[in-house]
């Protein structure tokens, strides 16, 4: 950890950013493994960035969040299942902005907006067996409504929910995951991420995740006996499925510091760093590794010119550490798609 003096959030969550609210919603019936999770800024929208270093990407309104372009403030911003299909749960949560009269205003009339959602995707297709089974339009309005119903400062669900639903890293299930800290100023950092990499997230030598050796907290490493049991069950798995290795890990990291928009895209990038902490190889031309930033604004910087730099550490801390309890939170799945053992599973709730 960079900043040793910072503290978790109330609730360890993207939620601890005042005025964020997280949704979730999936797919139902017979062979669906997918779903959508959306993140809903507070009325006026919030500042946003994007950082996309995946080989593989899927995504949706990221060019408008360029410092260059008109566009200042995104109201939601949308993770979802279903690939370059799945992007279509972005017009759900278009349609559920409209109504609110919340978006950008191209009219004297205050209902005539133009919601500005971005959105990216992750590779989960066939996971539940149906390759058609992926999220709609109606999957996005279902979890930005799910956003709605929550409290302010809500607890986030994590693990097989949202976009998560049908994640996998490497060889083990993936999921949702999320963390926050606190800043010694009283600037909140926080990131909520959807773990699907084509990488591991496991160390193979000592089955540790690899996010542990960073988070500060002291890894506790299986015996030899349960890291072998392990990866005899990993290669049965692997001989059961044939799993194409598309994938990617998406974060939303949130702070409510405020910060230009050129402030907002180097937070982006540096939060990248805490994938790359967490999941080895990353970034591959088969990942979509997309990080977008969001920025309340509530908390001044301060005059220094270096004071950004503890958001900066503080992004890619928290991005590694909701790696690592996405990847924990995980429940095992086993179906027509294939066999998709949690870390849980594995090596049990107290290792890792």
């Amino acid at each position: 950890m960079t900043d040793t003096a910072s503290a978790h959030g109330p609730n360890d969550a993207l939620t601890d950013v005042a005025g964020l609210r997280v949704g979730h919603a999936r797919l139902s019936g017979p062979g669906a493994l997918s779903g959508t999770t959306v993140v809903l800024a507070p009325e006026g929208g919030a500042i946003a960035a994007v950082d996309v270093r995946g080989g593989g990407p899927g995504t949706r309104e990221t060019d408008a969040l360029d410092a260059r372009n008109l566009v200042q403030r995104v109201d939601a911003v949308v993770l979802t299942g279903g690939s370059a299909y799945g992007l279509d749960s972005a017009s759900g949560v278009m349609a559920w902005l409209e109504e609110q009269g919340r978006g950008f205003p191209v009219s004297r009339e205050p209902w005539q907006v133009v919601p500005v959602v971005p959105a990216a995707c992750v590779f989960d297709l066939g996971r539940g067996g149906e390759w058609r089974a992926r999220p709609d339009a109606a999957t996005g309005r279902a979890a930005v409504e799910a956003a709605v119903r929550t409290e302010p400062g809500a607890p986030v669900e994590e693990g097989n929910v949202g976009a998560g639903t049908g994640a996998v890293v490497g060889r083990i299930k993936g999921g949702v995951g999320t963390a926050s800290t606190v800043l010694p100023g009283g600037t909140t950092v926080a990131a909520l991420v959807v773990a699907n990499a084509a990488g591991s997230a496991v160390d193979p030598d000592t089955g540790v995740l690899y996010g542990q050796y960073f988070t500060g907290e002291r890894p506790a490493f299986p015996s030899p006996e349960v890291h072998a049991a392990a990866l005899r069950r990993l290669a049965q798995a692997a001989e059961r499925d044939d799993v194409p290795p598309l994938n990617t890990t998406l974060a939303v990291v949130a702070t409510d510091a405020e910060l230009t928009r050129a402030q907002a895209q180097k937070l982006a990038g540096t939060a990248h760093d805490g994938i790359a902490r967490a999941v080895r190889p990353v970034h591959l031309l088969n990942d979509g590794d997309t990080v977008f930033t969001l920025a309340t604004g509530v908390h001044p910087l301060g005059p220094h010119p270096l004071a950004l730099n503890a958001v900066l550490a503080a992004g890619a801390d928290v991005v590694t550490r909701a790696i690592v309890r996405a990847v924990r939170a995980a429940r095992t799945v086993t179906g027509p798609g294939g066999d998709f053992p949690s870390y849980q599973e594995l090596y049990g709730p107290s290792v890792g």
